[in-house]
């Protein structure tokens, strides 16, 4: 009998007793290996039930999820979901509690199985109460009107203040609610409104308005102009004479009127009414000059004639 032949032979020999034999060993190590000790990590959600008040607030931030450690057969962890844990509930409701601690009790795990670890262990709650105050309206200026032209003042909102309402420590640092700047590029005079957004409030805040009506005003540019010594020129009375002959002279005009103005045209004048041959008088002195507002010094003058 060759090799092979051999071969043959011990392979089919009792053939219906070695598998069956090699059956009972899968068994066997299936049963052994399953239930050997494992453990295994899941996370789940965390729902928090709040109080109904509104006037109490929870500013301790509830982590989304926890990880649990779970221990217990092999067999039974590789068929572990953590859907089939749900969600591990937290009951707030009274709006008092300083620390909630996670226990295994408030997680179900199947029959076999238990909780070995839970991270975070516990949380410290802060609560405060809800405040409402009113903050300012702030907006803000971008941009550069068309020349010769400025932003009178600063801009008005409407409204001009807005309601602020959370916990208390973070409205107490809200000190105004910022809208979008007013762009005035290119604006010449006049009132312009426009409805800007205003910028969202710090975490936990909330404003009873999302967007205020803003208005700016754009005039033309003046600037201030002075003239010092100009000659007082007396009219009415051929002898007349001021006292004193040259007061000062301020301007305050458009910004492109000052700049043409020449010193010629600042003629200051006061004018003698009197009839008789000799006398005098104080009189106001006289200047007018288009688009500009005048001051003199001193506005009035002694004339003798």
């Amino acid at each position: 009998m060759d090799v092979g032949q051999k071969l043959r032979a011990l392979v089919s020999e009792n053939l219906n007793t070695k598998i069956l034999s090699f059956v009972f060993a899968l068994v066997l190590y299936s049963v052994v290996h399953g239930s050997q000790e494992a453990q295994r990590s899941v996370r789940l959600n965390v729902v928090a039930l709040l109080p109904a008040t509104p006037n109490r607030v929870l500013v301790t931030t509830i982590p989304e999820k926890i990880n649990v450690t779970v221990r217990g057969p092999k067999a039974s962890l590789d068929d572990l979901n953590a859907d089939d844990l749900g969600s591990v509930q937290l009951d707030l409701r009274t709006g008092s509690d300083s620390r909630v601690v996670f226990e295994p009790a408030m997680i179900p795990v199947p029959p076999g199985l238990k909780v070995e670890q839970i991270d975070p262990p516990a949380i410290d709650l802060a609560w405060e109460d809800v405040v409402v105050r009113d903050v300012p309206v702030q907006v803000g200026v971008v941009g550069t009107p068309a020349s010769g032209y400025v932003v009178k003042g600063s801009p008005v909102s409407e409204p001009a203040s807005v309601r602020a309402r959370g916990p208390r420590s973070r409205v107490a640092v809200v000190q105004h609610a910022r809208a979008d700047a007013f762009d005035v590029t290119g604006l010449t005079a006049g009132t312009y409104t426009r409805p800007l957004a205003v910028d969202r409030p710090p975490d936990r805040v909330e404003l009873d308005v999302q967007s205020v009506t803003a208005e700016v005003e754009i005039v033309r540019e003046v600037v201030e102009r002075p003239f010092t010594r100009v000659p007082v020129a007396v009219v009415g009375h051929p002898g007349a004479k001021a006292q004193p002959a040259e007061v000062d002279v301020r301007l305050v005009c458009p910004s492109d009127v000052a700049r043409a103005l020449r010193s010629e045209q600042i003629v200051p004048r006061v004018q003698v009414t009197g009839g008789t041959e000799h006398g005098s008088d104080v009189l106001p002195v006289q200047l007018a000059i288009d688009q500009c507002e005048v001051k003199v010094t001193p506005p009035t003058l002694v004339v003798r004639w």
